[in-house]
């Protein structure tokens, strides 16, 4: 199923499915797609963010690529009905508990990365994110006036020990096909609900002796993600923590442009999109970098439609023609031979790649 969502998202799901079709083609999946509104397009078309159309198809799917949600033309709605409400919604209505962002340097990006090449070359990092719980859930919620005239918000951050226990587990798994290194990253000195987070991985870590376990304090970890991002193998942490600690290792690979992302439940369907987000202001002018979710069309390929073959003729041909020098405006460097490329050409040349 596709979500194209809003901004610059039909543009990069446009080129997604082109790559999905070449690849399906080549290796004779049987694939079919269906199509449905999310987020302000949705909002705007049928008055709510998540409407019961496209969950009766997100419920039938195998698996889900979805562009981007929100725009500034939809900022003024009350925060419930905003284009946002439709990813948490989907990501609650499918149970996708478990979120994966890869953060991996291709080669020929170095120059584009945001830290020096020998801190960042070999980069590839792996932040597992509970999606489903924590302050973005939580209730009680909302903004009040209390008596005294004053407007005040509150959110409440929540988790149980089976969640933490859930997603505890596949990043120790994740791990295990790694490096075998885990890192847990809380705020426990100060959070009770992160002391219940610590205590838990760290029960779980008997189970898995194979898998060096440690902690980290989130600002520590923002810290050290930018001054030794290679000290990482696995991260596992929050909601709200893995939000703000994926965006900080999207840029070390150059550009927020290149991370995808894959977000699962217990029966490995999925909801895979690019980290970035709509990019209203440069929606429609063939400049988006359709990299982020090709990958995350990769992905799709390997977690839910068990064909990995597939899914890595989609990399190497992302890495060939980053290799041949197609950059799109986000990850060009400066003074350099790149070749910079809109939307549909390194679409176009993706797929001639997935030919050669």
């Amino acid at each position: 199923m596709l979500l194209p969502g809003d901004g610059i998202g039909p543009e990069v799901v446009r080129q997604a499915r082109r790559v999905l079709e070449a690849v399906g083609a080549r290796h004779q999946l049987d694939l079919r797609f269906t199509e449905g509104d999310i987020g302000g397009v949705a909002i705007d078309r049928s008055g709510e963010a998540y409407p019961a159309a496209t969950r009766a198809l997100a419920n039938e799917a195998d698996a889900i690529l979805l562009g981007a949600v929100g725009g500034p033309q939809w900022d003024g709605l009350p925060a419930q009905d905003r284009p946002e409400r439709g990813l948490l919604a989907i990501r609650a209505d499918l149970d996708l508990f478990c979120n994966l962002r890869p953060a991996l340097l291709f080669p020929d990006l170095i120059g584009a990365s945001s830290l020096r090449a020998e801190l960042v070359s070999g980069l590839d990092v792996l932040i597992v994110r509970e999606l489903t719980g924590g302050v973005y859930f939580g209730e009680p919620r909302g903004v009040v006036t209390r008596d005294d005239g004053v407007r005040e918000g509150f959110n409440t951050d929540r988790y149980d020990e089976v969640e933490i226990r859930r997603i505890g587990r596949l990043a120790f798994e994740a791990a295990q096909k790694r490096n075998g290194r885990l890192c847990s990253v809380d705020k426990a000195n100060v959070l009770e609900v992160t002391m219940l987070w610590r205590e838990v991985m760290q029960e779980l870590s008997s189970e898995y002796p194979d898998v060096s376990l440690s902690h980290m304090y989130v600002d520590n970890a923002a810290m050290q993600l930018v001054r030794e991002p290679k000290q990482f193998d696995v991260l596992v942490t929050g909601n709200l923590f893995g939000d703000i600690l994926s965006d900080i290792a999207a840029m070390l690979t150059g550009s927020i442009g290149m991370l995808p992302s894959a977000s699962l439940n217990a029966q490995n369907t999925g909801l895979y999109e690019p980290v970035h987000g709509s990019a209203p202001d440069i929606a429609g002018l063939d400049c988006a970098n359709p990299l982020a979710t090709m990958l995350s069309a990769a992905m799709l390929l390997r977690f839910s439609l068990d064909a990995p073959e597939a899914a890595n003729d989609v990399e190497r041909a992302v890495a060939a023609v980053l290799l041949k020098g197609f950059r799109t405006a986000d990850i060009a460097e400066r003074q350099s031979s790149a070749t910079v490329v809109g939307t549909q050409a390194m679409g176009d040349a993706v797929i001639a790649a997935l030919t050669d």
